[in-house]
């Protein structure tokens, strides 16, 4: 079919009248672009270039992509010699459609600047409508555009071969060859546009390590490697740091320099770097200062070995010395805070720095207990002493800790007849198992916590009076996530270590996150960023509501579930809604729903009961 076709003529000015398209008559990627442009308000009956550059703007945006144009003229001018005498013209553009270099047949170019197709015009899709140039720039693939198959009328006398040129970053231009549509020249012209992209960013590739491999020559003239020093390439991401900067910085690679703020250092000076071969701008030299250097200092000089992210707010340093000092004694502790506060890690890291360090950590949650088994649990039972008893009777929690610590969880959920017995025992530190007559002598530790205020319990009378003066002897209350802001950036850091995560949170992220309440504190946090790890792996957005990201979990928007579902990761949740979902579908046949997840039927019928199905 010839490449003017009335027919094609027809298709477009149907288009353009009505809206209505027969998409098999035209490619699918020039009727994509026509619906957009059409939505866009783009002037079909028009076209020209209407945004041009100052040659003053011109001068300088072709110095910002002074790279790009320096790898890319060497190809250009093969191109323009193969193509010597063909009424051809050969253009380079930037990623954001302005025309960097154009050149070609005297006829091409005088043609070219009718419709104002120079250089410093911006050449896209929502300027001028489809056209090869910016149709490439959208979809980043190479793509021909003939005669009418161009939106506006203005194009339609040409036939345009476009070829994005992609570098590691992203797009770095797009490179065209157009030549008037009654000149045909040759069918292969796009391969040939798509060769020559293609050296170019092998080029371009060749160059930023040749420019990296110089950068980092410059590291044995870094004098003092006690002071906090990084280099980065010109799009400021990381390429080396000293020794000092390791021990925070352990998974460095990939990181960009805004994300460094992410970590309580702060830029002090900035070094550019220049190449000695072609003496352009190569990279950076920063000099870092730590934004806490009291609190770090206090950290590391500390002999209290805690088990969490220790942060640099005030507010958890106050924490931590209290901890310190209640570890060195054998009273009684009770740590109160919102759940998700990590109470347990505080309680743990007490036990650890104890004198009793050597002997069992055994931590109950009182909330979890069955009211009928938590007598057998905390003070356990002897051989036969009920239906259904262990042969070999049961040692309760109590005695399980003993030469250790017991920490007693939600201790504001003991039933009132359990505090009685419970109260006894902290008495007189012993224990009589059910079933059994003779008292075991205890040397146990006990630290409590609660999410509940014990003093409003011991008001409504749900809590003894008695108890409480016993067990709240040193209170410690660890403060909530929103009160501790400025400890975000080391949770974030300790999360992504721990998981080998080198993704970098891009700065719009981490301001979202320091501006959220953060309700249900750390233990939220980190299933949010579990989250993130599973949804967008390294390639996270700039922009997206955490709002939305948290309630996008259906299972923890269910009324009917949040409390059962309370200690379950996001990986877990996402697991139960993919078997539940596997049960609908089929109709409750568990063989078919493990089936359908590839999992044996003896797990799935061990996860149904894990998850309560």
């Amino acid at each position: 079919m010839d490449i003017a076709s009335p027919l094609r003529k027809e298709v477009w000015k149907r288009f353009v009248r009505e809206g209505s398209l027969d998409e098999s008559r035209i490619n699918k990627r020039i009727a994509e672009s026509w619906h957009l442009c059409r939505h866009a308000g783009v002037n079909p009956y028009n076209g020209k270039g209407e945004k041009i550059l100052s040659k003053e703007s011109l001068l300088k945006r072709k110095t910002e992509n002074q790279k790009l144009l320096k790898a890319a003229l060497p190809f250009i001018k093969k191109l323009e010699t193969f193509f010597n005498g063909t009424k051809s013209m050969f253009l380079l553009v930037d990623p954001e459609g302005y025309v960097l270099y154009a050149n070609g047949h005297e006829q091409a170019v005088k043609l070219a600047e009718s419709i104002n197709f120079h250089e410093g015009v911006k050449w896209t899709e929502d300027e001028v409508g489809t056209n090869a140039i910016g149709t490439a720039l959208r979809i980043k693939e190479p793509i021909t555009v003939m005669g009418t198959e161009h939106f506006s009328i203005a194009s339609q006398q040409w036939v345009c071969s476009s070829a994005p040129i992609l570098v590691e970053e992203g797009l770095a231009g797009v490179l065209d060859v157009s030549y008037p549509i009654d000149h045909y020249i040759h069918e292969h012209i796009l391969a040939m546009v798509v060769a020559a992209s293609y050296a170019i960013e092998q080029q371009l590739q060749r160059q930023a390590k040749e420019d990296e491999l110089e950068l980092l020559e410059q590291i044995p003239n870094v004098a003092n490697l006690h002071v906090p020093i990084l280099f980065c390439n010109p799009k400021e991401q990381v390429v080396w740091m000293n020794r000092c900067l390791h021990e925070t910085f352990s998974l460095w690679h990939g990181l960009q320099l805004r994300d460094i703020a992410l970590y309580g250092y702060h830029i002090q000076e900035r070094i550019p770097v220049y190449s000695s071969a072609h003496h352009e701008l190569i990279g950076y030299r920063i000099h870092l200062e730590n934004n806490h250097p009291t609190t770090k200092s206090w950290n590391f000089s500390s002999s209290f070995h805690f088990d969490g992210v220790r942060g640099t707010s005030k507010e958890f340093e106050r924490v931590l010395k209290n901890a310190e000092r209640a570890a060195k004694t054998d009273a009684a502790i009770h740590i109160w805070g919102e759940t998700g506060t990590g109470k347990e890690v505080m309680a743990r890291s007490i036990h650890l720095n104890s004198s009793r360090k050597e002997g069992p950590f055994i931590a109950v949650n009182c909330g979890a207990i069955p009211k009928e088994l938590m007598a057998s649990e905390l003070f356990g039972f002897m051989p036969g002493s009920f239906t259904g008893a262990k042969r070999s009777g049961h040692k309760g929690k109590f005695e399980q800790a003993n030469g250790g610590t017991l920490f007693l969880d939600e201790i504001g959920e003991i039933p009132h007849e359990m505090q009685v017995a419970l109260l006894r025992v902290l008495q007189e530190k012993q224990i009589v198992p059910i079933g059994g007559t003779d008292p075991v002598p205890l040397d146990v530790r006990v630290i409590t916590a609660t999410h509940r205020d014990l003093r409003e319990l011991v008001r409504k009378g749900t809590f003894r009076e008695d108890l409480f003066y016993r067990i709240f002897v040193y209170p410690i209350h660890i403060p909530p996530l929103r009160e501790r802001k400025e400890d975000l950036p080391s949770f974030i850091h300790y999360y992504c270590e721990k998981n080998n995560w080198l993704a970098a949170l891009p700065k719009e992220v981490m301001d979202r996150m320091m501006e959220y309440g953060w309700p249900g504190n750390v233990r939220e946090l980190f299933n949010f960023m579990e989250r993130l790890r599973i949804h967008y792996g390294n390639d996270l957005p700039r922009h997206f509501s955490i709002e939305e990201m948290i309630a996008a979990d259906p299972i923890q928007n269910n009324e009917a579930s949040s409390l059962a579902e309370m200690g379950l990761s996001y990986r877990e949740r996402m697991e139960k809604k993919r078997m539940i979902d596997a049960l609908e579908k089929t109709r409750g046949n568990v063989s078919l729903a493990a089936s359908k997840l590839q999992m044996a039927r003896s797990t799935f019928y061990r996860k149904m009961k894990k998850y309560h199905l």
